[in-house]
């Protein structure tokens, strides 16, 4: 675990040493705080996303901040109420799983400015900021439809969480979209939290949907889903990566990544409080606010046919004009066409 402070003024310098129980006795720093959820900013996906928002602040502004990586759910509260009796704000908390510790330490701190990502906390000083996952799996499904010859595609995520289940659900939408008849395997890495933290197992379940007839895997389980991209690869299949853009990842058999602009968030949080135009509530990011979408670039760009991106811009006008309705499935943890 590492609390990083970036020092303004071209010196910079890192606290390498720094451990939880550092944090835990560390002098008041000021600064906008940044922890992370499991899995670590090296996950390369949804927590490294919301360090490069953090990144990309002290870049902007040359300002400092504070990060911290925990090792156990029992440092969750810990973690926060030290940063907040700090004088850390905001302190932001990328994933739901911050939740229930977060609504019992910002009812503490009052006079703290929290964010917390996919989850909704309904306090007076905390920002919610949600993403509208059933879009951008949409448009991946769509192109894993158009790109399948096998008629059957994959969805692997981490576990059964209403979150999680959108994502599939809107990616079998997509994927029904433009072709009817596909079929879409869906898969479940584990049953709790650690599925997000488990590649092995990723790569087992990426594998038996790959025996089964898939030719297309999304695999949307944080750092797990490296295990399910390297199995699509290694079998000469296709990946599609999540949340971060994954497509670097296996260069030729990476479709595409249905990005999360995490870092947008995160970066937003930091300059909002910086500026004085903190607002909390809830903030919600679909493709019309491009806080979703299909990466393209140059890993994938032999892959992507023409007749694809325009079906892509089709979709997505579609979308944002309202004539094409995508279902969230936290509405009603109902999928209406799986």
């Amino acid at each position: 675990m590492t609390v990083q402070n970036k020092i303004s003024g071209g010196a910079k310098a890192v606290l390498g040493a720094a451990t939880f129980a550092a944090l835990m006795t560390g002098v008041a720093l000021a600064q906008p705080a940044l922890v992370y959820d499991v899995g670590g900013k090296n996950d390369k996906s949804f927590n490294e996303m919301a360090w490069n928002g953090a990144e990309a602040y002290t870049k902007a502004t040359g300002n400092p901040y504070q990060d911290l990586e925990i090792q156990t759910d029992a440092q969750r509260e810990q973690a926060l109420r030290r940063f907040a009796q700090q004088g850390a704000n905001p302190i932001v908390v990328p994933g739901f799983t911050w939740g229930g510790p977060l609504d019992v330490v910002a009812q503490e701190f009052p006079d703290t400015h929290f964010a917390i990502i996919d989850m909704v906390v309904d306090q007076p000083n905390v920002r919610s900021v949600l993403f509208k996952e059933q879009e951008g799996s949409y448009i991946v499904g769509a192109l894993a439809a158009m790109k399948s010859e096998t008629g059957t595609i994959g969805y692997v995520t981490a576990f059964d969480f209403p979150l999680l289940q959108a994502f599939g659900c809107g990616y079998v939408q997509g994927a029904r979209a433009v072709n009817p008849d596909v079929v879409v395997l869906q898969n479940f890495i584990g049953t709790d939290f650690g599925a997000f933290n488990d590649i092995n197992t990723g790569g087992e379940v990426g594998r038996s949907q790959l025996e089964r007839g898939a030719d297309v895997l999304y695999a949307a389980a944080g750092a797990s889903g490296e295990g399910v991209l390297q199995a699509a690869s290694d079998a000469g299949k296709f990946g599609i990566g999540v949340d971060s853009n994954q497509n670097y990842l296996f260069p030729g058999t990476m479709l595409s990544s249905m990005v999360k602009r995490v870092d947008v968030a995160v970066q937003n949080a930091f300059t909002d409080e910086m500026n004085g135009n903190w607002t909390s509530g809830i903030q919600s990011l679909g493709l019309a606010e491009g806080g979703v979408g299909a990466a393209m670039d140059e890993y994938n760009a032999a892959l992507i046919t023409p007749e694809m991106q325009a079906k892509v811009e089709e979709l997505t006008a579609k979308i944002n004009s309202g004539e094409i309705a995508v279902h969230d499935y936290r509405s009603d943890n109902s999928c209406p066409v799986s």
